[in-house]
């Protein structure tokens, strides 16, 4: 864990003057609490993760894929975490730490409705009030969630700027901040934002790969080859890759396939990004088709950090897509970044057909209904198996209850091999609903 404020050229602290204290308050705060252990914070986050969150979660064989791939390939079961995804980690860390801090009122933003579940429940656990700001695009497409926050005791605020996704989101929520920063905390939902969030976001979600590089380990006798997880803005990246950074080729891995398509020795990092409907880019519109900052974005300052973001030629940032809610954003993580230009995490990217493709193969595959964010990781799985080597771990971020409404309506638009059969639920829905 580190207080790195940047990542080589990635990072830093772009806020208006009004935040700084906040900002170092929460520095101060993460210092002394998260890294330090003052108080026995970290006793007491780790404790709660595993009598309200449910932790430690399994690293599961999937026999049905690995016979597919002839690789054994195996399943980090985040969607199993109290609230159906990994986002608990860190609400409840922050949430936590605002605690500890004194404040009285917890803001956050959400774009599947994942991290505003979690704070929310969070929220709830330590008997604070908290507000989640919400696109009105996300509050249509994650009807689920939106009742799931309200019934922890949330309150859901639409954001209606500009196309109502995560960035709009994101941006509300910071507006709400820097009036109220004396009494409220905001609980930011991944790796981005200003120093030292990037970094707290990453350590909270550690644990993830901290349990699978030891899983591995106790499962194969060594670490994987590879290892894969979606990435919008990146905490799920960041936490399933924190723990095998350093395993870059230190020590001699799996030879991999005899066909030598592994690209190096160590553990491989793969940040799977969503590539939309094409990766080109219609500057005209300000729309690029995609979310795939990492593969075709370029550098600025989005949220109070430079990173990679999608923009045009005049440095305005574009309006992202995906199929999937929690990857439509037009940024990613720092430090994520900053990984894939040093070459050590490889960014990836599989379109809306192929992640709502894999949706379906695991369901039917393993019995296990993913997120679609998550989805896109199978995706590549699905088009790479063979390049990346016998023992693979991919991250099940989520799990995918809440896309169903979202996975019938856009299969119906596509010819996918292994959609199941919905004229039932047409037949339903015409009667007057599902």
């Amino acid at each position: 864990m580190s207080t790195d404020k940047t990542f080589g050229d990635y990072g830093g602290q772009y806020v208006p003057e009004s935040l700084m204290p906040a900002i170092e308050e929460l520095t101060d705060a993460y210092e002394r609490y998260v890294l330090d252990n003052e108080d026995g914070f970290m006793d007491e986050f780790r404790r709660r993760l595993a009598d309200f969150g449910g932790r430690p979660l399994p690293l599961q064989h999937a026999e049905s894929l690995s016979a597919r791939y002839d690789t054994a390939v195996y399943l980090k079961r985040e969607d199993l975490l109290h609230g159906g995804a990994h986002k608990l980690n860190n609400a409840l860390g922050q949430v936590l730490l605002a605690k500890y801090m004194g404040k009285e009122r917890i803001i956050a933003e959400t774009g599947a409705g994942q991290h505003g579940t979690a704070t929310a429940m969070a929220a709830a656990h330590l008997d604070m009030p908290c507000e989640i700001y919400m696109g009105e695009t996300d509050i249509r497409r994650q009807r689920p969630n939106v009742f799931r926050m309200r019934t922890n005791g949330a309150e859901v605020t639409p954001v209606t700027t500009g196309r109502g996704t995560l960035k709009e989101a994101i941006s509300e929520t910071m507006r709400d901040w820097a009036t109220t920063v004396e009494t409220t905390h905001y609980v930011i939902g991944s790796v981005v934002g200003p120093a030292p969030f990037p970094a707290m976001v990453r350590d909270f979600q550690a644990v993830i790969s901290e349990e699978a590089r030891e899983q591995a380990i106790e499962k194969e006798g060594r670490l994987p080859d590879a290892v894969l997880a979606c990435a919008g803005g990146g905490s799920n990246t960041m936490g399933t890759f924190a723990h095998f950074v350093d395993d870059d080729g230190a020590e001699p891995r799996s030879a991999g396939r005899s066909s030598g398509q592994r690209r190096r020795d160590g553990v491989d990092l793969y940040a799977v990004e969503a590539g939309g409907s094409s990766l080109s880019v219609d500057e005209e519109e300000g729309v690029a088709p995609n979310s795939a900052s990492l593969s075709t974005g370029d550098e600025g300052v989005l949220h109070g950090a430079r990173t990679k973001l999608l923009q045009d030629s005049h440095g305005q940032i574009m309006e992202s897509h995906s199929v999937s809610a929690g990857l439509d954003y037009a940024g990613v993580g720092p430090e994520l970044a900053h990984l894939v230009e040093e070459g050590r995490v490889e960014a990836v990217n599989v379109d809306d057909d192929s992640a709502l493709a894999a949706f379906h193969r695991l369901s039917q595959d393993e019995g296990v209904i993913p997120a679609l964010e998550t989805a896109h990781a199978f995706g590549y799985l699905e088009e790479h198996h063979d390049e990346l080597g016998d023992f693979v771990v991919v991250n099940v971020s989520g799990r995918g209850d809440k896309d169903l409404e979202t996975v019938l309506e856009e299969t119906e638009k596509r010819d996918l091999d292994v959609a199941p059969d919905m004229s039932v639920l047409r037949s339903v829905a015409g009667e007057g609903g599902m």
